[in-house]
């Protein structure tokens, strides 16, 4: 459990929740939890926070990913956030509370600090998740067909999966792709 002021920066963490994210609580409060959250899902986070924070919503519940600072382990879970208003109707604090996934070790989330993509790695992976042919990419970006079946290749090597459509899976599934934009974007901490 931890409380936020309404910019999100950490005032306050329970033991447990320091403990989450691997450092004592007092190097936990002052941050902002924007900076916490995994790249793949700040967007719609944000967007359920400022929610909250403006009064259109009292809580709600989502699933969150979140990186542990400067380590390349992330946190899986679940959060719940409530608003908390004073004498007035502004929300002066919000409270969340994050429960672990019981499943936390067999998730596979790359830390945003991880450049794993080329620039033409990721118009290649955007564009696969598109679902654009090969032809269509190397016209789109002024390759071969050979030269894009040799990054495909590349990418399915990376992410160790077997075919097109397990790599745009697993890219979404590790946060590689933006949740909630289309055409698919490869979220920009992972370019090189």
């Amino acid at each position: 459990m931890a409380s936020l002021d309404p910019d999100l920066v950490i005032q306050q963490t329970n033991r447990e929740f320091s403990r989450q994210f691997g450092t004592p609580s007092a190097e936990v409060c002052g941050l902002n939890f924007r900076d916490l959250v995994h790249p793949s899902v700040k967007q719609p986070l944000l967007r359920q926070f400022s929610g909250l924070i403006e009064g259109k919503r009292q809580l709600f519940d989502t699933h969150v990913v979140a990186v542990r600072p400067e380590e390349s382990a992330a946190f899986v879970g679940s959060l719940t956030a409530a608003a908390v208003s004073g004498d007035s109707p502004q929300v002066s604090a919000v409270l969340i509370f994050m429960r672990a996934s019981e499943k936390a070790e067999d998730v596979n989330v790359l830390p945003a600090r991880k450049k794993l993509l080329s620039d033409i790695d990721a118009r290649i992976l955007e564009g696969i998740a598109a679902g654009l042919s090969t032809i269509h990419l190397a016209s789109r970006l002024y390759l071969s067909r050979q030269g894009v079946e040799y990054h495909v290749t590349g990418l399915l090597r990376k992410l160790r999966v077997p075919n097109r459509a397990a790599l745009v899976s697993r890219a979404y599934s590790m946060g590689v792709l933006n949740v909630g934009t289309w055409p698919p974007k490869v979220v920009q901490d992972f370019v090189k």
